[in-house]
Formats: structure tokens, C-alpha cells, sequence
């Protein structure tokens, strides 16, 4: 292992969330929307400051690289991060990781910004729990429709979507939904959020089948321009963590995916 790879795990393994102090300020409330822009290009961080800002209806908090982002969402009440990719010492993937497996962050919608055309990389930081992607050089104006877009989405998912069922089983699977955890055969197996939402889904309504596009819209949302693949690549990845159970879910042909009936 080389220098700079261990200087990059020696900082993830730092961000321990469960020894950091969250502060719960006591100030006047605020109507507006507060966004943590995450990009080590300052003046692309900048530009989004001033465009979030100049509408009065955004509070921009700002970070340079991932440590720094993550001391901001220990101290401050996000509602929305938008993170770059490419990023020194530990990347926006790492970052979106780490959100995604604490419950104190796991409810943060991310949006990536990347200078990547690539499909793979689209796919694993949706995998990862992302919420949208939006490519480089970015347009401030399309910026903050897709921010008003993904809050509209979250925040209906959480006033209009009934509650997880605080437990399902299925077989020797465990599935959690307030925790967010998954147990196979008494071991916990860590799903990010896209694939647990699958697994919660099909587990949730066994013996129905389900389009890819109902999955999609269900998962990802109706605004999000996601391919079928991208389905098939996160019902191939929670097939592959279910292991001697993964036959139970099924391919159906023309239609879509169910899981068996018990």
C-alpha cells in the first residue's frame, strides 16, 4: 500500500461519527433551505455559493474536500449536499459512503457533480445512494431546478410513503427498516441505501411482479434519468450479498422482477 493510500484510509478511519459531538444550536429558525457545496475547485464552489444564495431561499455552507464536509454535517443541519467526485484524500464516493451507513446523515439527499461521462460511474455513486448526478461544467440555473426537484421528491417520500415495517423476515433474511439493516443467516450484511430500498420492496410484497419501471419510479423517483440497466446492475448486486437466497428473487421475462412467495 502505497503513502497516499494509507494517509486516504487513516482519514476515513478518523470519521468516526459515533465519537462526534452533534451540535443541536439553539437559533431562530430558518425557512431556508440549508445546502453544503463539497468541490475542491473554489471557484466552482463559488459560483454555486452566489447563484444558491442571491434567490433568498438557500443558506450555502461551503467545504473543500471530504474531512471537511464531514465536519460541517456534524455541526450544522444539511438538507441537501451537492459533492464532487474527484476530490483529494478521500473522494466524494468515500464521503457518500460514509453518509449513507450513519444513521445520523443516512437521510441527506446527495447530488455528485463530476467532470466523468461515464456510465459505471453514474451507477456506483446511485449505488451508493445518491440521488442525482449532474455532469460538469455545470449550469447554475440547472443546478437549482434539480435541487427543488430532488427536496420535492424527498420530502414527499417522507410525508406521503407509509412507514418501513419495523421488521420483515423472510426465510433467514432479516430486514430492518428503521435501522436500516440486514441480517442473513444472524449476520449483518451491509446494503447501500438504493439496493436495501429494493430488497425492502420486493420482501415487502412477495409473489408480485414488478416492472423495472416501477422499481425505478419507486426507488429513484420519476425525475431521475436512470436506465433499465441500472436496475438489473443493483438486482444483480443483491442477489450476489443474498447468497443461497439470491434464487428467490426472480427474473420474469419480458416483465420484470418478483420475489418467490414463502
Amino acid at each position: 500500500m502505497n503513502r497516499q493510500s494509507q494517509g486516504k484510509k487513516s482519514h476515513l478511519n478518523n470519521l468516526n461519527f459515533n465519537t462526534l459531538n452533534f451540535k443541536s444550536p439553539h437559533i431562530k429558525k430558518s425557512n431556508k433551505i440549508k445546502i453544503l457545496v463539497v468541490d475542491d475547485e473554489k471557484d466552482i464552489v463559488e459560483l454555486l455559493k452566489y447563484n444558491l444564495e442571491k434567490g433568498n431561499e438557500f443558506i450555502v455552507k461551503t467545504a473543500y474536500d471530504g474531512k471537511m464536509a464531514m465536519d460541517v454535517v456534524t455541526t450544522e443541519k444539511i438538507d441537501l449536499i451537492l459533492l464532487d467526485i474527484m476530490m483529494p484524500e478521500i473522494s466524494g464516493f468515500d464521503v457518500c459512503k460514509k453518509l449513507k451507513s450513519e444513521n445520523y446523515t443516512s437521510h441527506i439527499p446527495v447530488i455528485f457533480l463530476t467532470a466523468k461521462e461515464n456510465e459505471i460511474d453514474e451507477i456506483n455513486g446511485l449505488d451508493l445512494g445518491a440521488d442525482d448526478y449532474i455532469q460538469k461544467p455545470v449550469s447554475p440555473g440547472k443546478v437549482i431546478a434539480r435541487i427543488k426537484s430532488v427536496l420535492r421528491r424527498t420530502t414527499a417520500d417522507n410525508d406521503s410513503r407509509p412507514a418501513f415495517k419495523s421488521v420483515i423476515h423472510f426465510k433467514n433474511v432479516e430486514v430492518d427498516g428503521n435501522a436500516h439493516s440486514v441480517r442473513i443467516d444472524g449476520r449483518n450484511i451491509f446494503f447501500p441505501k438504493k439496493e436495501f430500498q429494493l430488497l425492502h420492496f420486493l420482501l415487502s410484497n412477495p409473489g408480485r411482479v414488478f416492472t423495472r419501471e416501477t422499481l425505478l419510479n419507486h426507488v429513484w423517483g420519476e425525475n431521475i434519468y436512470v436506465t433499465d440497466r441500472t436496475i438489473d446492475v443493483h438486482i444483480a448486486k443483491v442477489r450476489e450479498k443474498l447468497g443461497e437466497y439470491s434464487d428467490y428473487i426472480e427474473t420474469i421475462k419480458g416483465l420484470g422482477y418478483r420475489l418467490k412467495g414463502a
